[in-house]
């Protein structure tokens, strides 16, 4: 398959398609509110500009406002550490803690745990989300998800209603020794099958990815991360159905607009793309978040 990239003029008009899909209704006329797709991003992280959490999820949120984003879920702290120790996974979850107490109508925490440390991770995750105000789980690449260590962070996790999204990627030179791949997540998933998962990145080779997780029907595909190619939102939707896409744009490693022009500008039905943008991922997370008392 060919995938050809956007050029930036292409990729900002995609962007824009559909006239009032990212603008205010004060642009677009009285009826625009309401019939503007929920915008709700998988995938951001707080390594970017600013002084404290607080400031960087702030400077997040008035980038996510140019481009009509209404909520972020806001996953690790900084600086980015592979394969961390308890010690520094406990304080990257202070720090996105930290962050979305101060928005708490813009942003949702996600809490990070690893594998490698089944007994904490299920520890931390009770401190984080069953008594904090975190509403799912982020696991990276200290180990690959389909070892017998991750069962319990997903068992606990579908225990809470509580989505878990995991990073997976396909390097053409091999993975690292704890980086998963989408067929890492689809063999966890059908261990946990009441289990709600999101396969970042769909795997970087999307193609591939998600072929692998076709069969298993508890995992979503997530659009972050990669250049905005034609074909991939497209044969997410064939492959899966739109009810299993969700968007992301792991900022701020990437932008918000070349993320949602692959969205925009996919060759899919209005009422797909409303799913992908939010209507999905606000899905899986209203038992959570209904169990916390929030409106969803």
């Amino acid at each position: 398959m060919q995938h050809i990239p956007l050029n930036r003029r292409e990729a900002l008009g995609a962007m824009l398609a559909g006239s009032c899909a990212v603008t205010t209704a004060a642009n677009c006329g009285s009826g625009a509110e309401a019939d503007k797709p929920i915008v709700w991003d998988t995938h951001c992280h707080l390594s970017g500009e600013g002084r404290t959490p607080e400031e960087k999820l702030g400077n997040l949120i008035r980038y996510a406002d140019r481009l009509g984003v209404d909520r972020l879920m806001v996953h690790m702290g900084y600086p980015i550490v592979v394969d961390p120790p308890t010690e520094e996974i406990r304080r990257q979850n202070d720090q996105a803690m930290q962050a979305i107490r101060k928005y708490p109508e813009r942003a949702f925490g996600f809490v990070y745990l690893s594998s490698h440390y089944p007994e904490f991770s299920v520890q931390e995750l009770d401190r984080c989300v069953k008594d904090g105000p975190m509403v799912g789980v982020k696991l990276w690449v200290a180990r690959r998800c389909s070892v017998p260590e991750a069962d319990a962070i997903a068992a606990r996790a579908g225990d809470l209603k509580a989505p878990v999204i995991q990073h997976t990627w396909m390097n053409i030179l091999g993975n690292g020794p704890g980086e998963s791949n989408p067929q890492d997540l689809a063999d966890l998933a059908r261990r946990h099958p009441k289990t709600t998962f999101v396969c970042v990145h769909s795997g970087g080779d999307w193609s591939l990815g998600l072929r692998a997780i076709r069969g298993a029907p508890n995992v979503l595909a997530e659009t972050a991360g990669s250049n905005p190619t034609t074909g991939f939102v497209e044969m997410a939707v064939r492959e899966l159905g739109a009810e299993r896409v969700v968007y992301g744009s792991d900022v701020p490693g990437r932008g918000f607009a070349s993320q949602l022009a692959k969205v925009r500008g996919a060759d899919v039905p209005d009422s797909a793309k409303r799913l992908i943008l939010g209507e999905n991922l606000r899905r899986i997370l209203t038992p959570i978040l209904q169990a916390k008392g929030i409106k969803p």
